[in-house]
């Protein structure tokens, strides 16, 4: 695929953002007030807090990231336009490679940059925040990869994104489980290579799966 066209589709994509961009704000906002409801249930100066503020902020991110799925595929089955970017098969890779990376672009991204800053008011030390901003930036990929593929597959349901969330929480908590264990692991002294591992293995298997996966869910509804 020409570059031109690249940079065509992420335009498209990236103005839709633009133009529903109360969806990935109220994502940004849930996400800030999903995280500030744990220290505000027990003592901010609590080690309980500080053991499982990992495990607050990929919540956070995890339940947050679904509020925008919906919108991922839905305007342009709506439209029409859908239907013509998949007569583009060879193309399908690049179209769903953008859909996945401007929905990161507008909530993963945001999510990682934020984490730091409320990691560090849930009590985890500075040396750590870094571990945290590190297995977002691995993890928040794999979400939005995983949610495009719920999009598709409940694109052309009235209320899919009710759906969507049930069908791939399931295959969030993975993510959820080696994402905080990496921070716990970096706060016992520990490195935090194998959790790492595990979620850019995930990425890599989610960006060469997905896109095959979605091609077919839009074929069968669409047909």
């Amino acid at each position: 695929m020409r570059f031109n066209t690249l940079f065509a589709l992420l335009k498209w994509d990236f103005l839709s953002a633009l133009r529903s961009r109360s969806d990935w704000l109220i994502a940004v906002i849930f996400f800030t007030i999903i995280v500030s409801l744990f220290p505000l249930s027990m003592d901010a100066r609590s080690s309980l807090l500080i053991a499982i503020a990992p495990a607050a902020i990929w919540i956070a991110a995890l339940l947050s990231g679904l509020l925008s799925l919906e919108r991922v595929f839905k305007d342009d089955f709506d439209n029409g336009i859908l239907e013509q970017l998949l007569l583009c098969a060879h193309n399908i890779y690049t179209i769903v490679w953008t859909r996945i990376f401007v929905h990161w672009c507008t909530t993963g991204l945001p999510f990682t940059l934020l984490a730091p800053i409320y990691g560090y008011a849930l009590g985890i030390p500075p040396h750590a925040l870094t571990d945290v901003m590190f297995g977002l930036l691995l993890g928040t990929p794999t979400l939005s990869a995983l949610g495009t593929l719920a999009a598709a597959l409940t694109v052309s349901l009235r209320q899919g994104g009710m759906l969507s969330a049930l069908l791939i929480i399931p295959f969030y908590i993975p993510l959820l489980i080696f994402g905080a264990n990496a921070t716990d692991l970096v706060l016992s002294g520990l490195t935090a290579n194998a959790p790492f591992a595990f979620l850019g293995a995930m990425l890599i298997i989610s960006l060469a799966l997905v896109p095959i996966a979605v091609y077919g869910a839009l074929r069968v509804i669409l047909d």
